[in-house]
């Protein structure tokens, strides 16, 4: 390998501490777990955002969730054309290998990946226009939530394109044949969810009343 380092000192010490601390307190679980592969009941597409901590936020265990992240924890609609679809490949395992009950799409506050398609939208980002940037094609999926924000300030409508992502993906999951017929049969549920990072709160997406509400 080229221009290889050696593995920074700091992780290899957090390494050894959890395996003599963490690892070996729940030593059972991880051997049930190598025996009898992973068993989760919930997918979560959250954003690549280091601040987002989503085991954390749920206060799950090890193999509870299946996680999936990328930038602005987007979905693009199906699309079976033989090219690379990662995201694409992990919603299909986690629905069809898996049988996950629910699969959750969890945005949140300051998303660079939001901000990054409001100012391309907006004309002020001319290099995520570019064909060849990776993160501007990725972000054209959710450029049809930029027509629709509502009037007022950059913050305010920045948070509510960020909502916005979020039912973009929701309703891209229903072209998944897949997916479809697992909602229409009953065994899997569809849910959004909008953290904030700087509070600690958490909204999740109403159908009934078409709003993020407090959970």
């Amino acid at each position: 390998m080229h221009n290889a380092r050696p593995l920074p000192a700091y992780l290899i010490d957090r390494y050894r501490t959890w395996k003599s601390t963490v690892f070996e307190e729940n030593r059972t679980i991880y051997d049930d777990l190598a025996t009898n592969g992973q068993r989760p009941r919930i997918m979560v597409v959250s954003c690549c955002d280091s601040r987002l901590h989503v085991s954390s936020i749920f206060g799950a265990d090890v193999g509870e969730l299946f996680i999936h992240r990328n930038i602005a924890n987007l979905i693009p609609e199906y699309e079976p054309d033989g090219r690379h679809h990662g995201t694409s490949a992990a919603v299909e395992y986690a629905v069809r290998a898996l049988k996950v009950e629910h699969l959750i799409v969890l945005g949140h506050s300051g998303c660079g990946g939001i901000e990054g398609c409001y100012n391309m939208c907006a004309g002020h980002a001319p290099e995520l226009e570019e064909q060849t940037s990776f993160i501007g094609r990725w972000l054209d999926i959710i450029r049809p939530g930029y027509e629709t924000l509502p009037e007022g300030d950059d913050a305010t409508r920045k948070t509510a394109l960020e909502k916005a992502a979020i039912l973009i993906s929701i309703r891209n999951l229903m072209t998944f044949p897949f997916v479809r017929s697992a909602v229409e049969d009953g065994s899997i549920s569809l849910h959004g969810l909008w953290k904030n990072i700087g509070d600690g709160s958490l909204e999740h997406y109403d159908p009934a009343t078409n709003l993020f509400v407090s959970v």
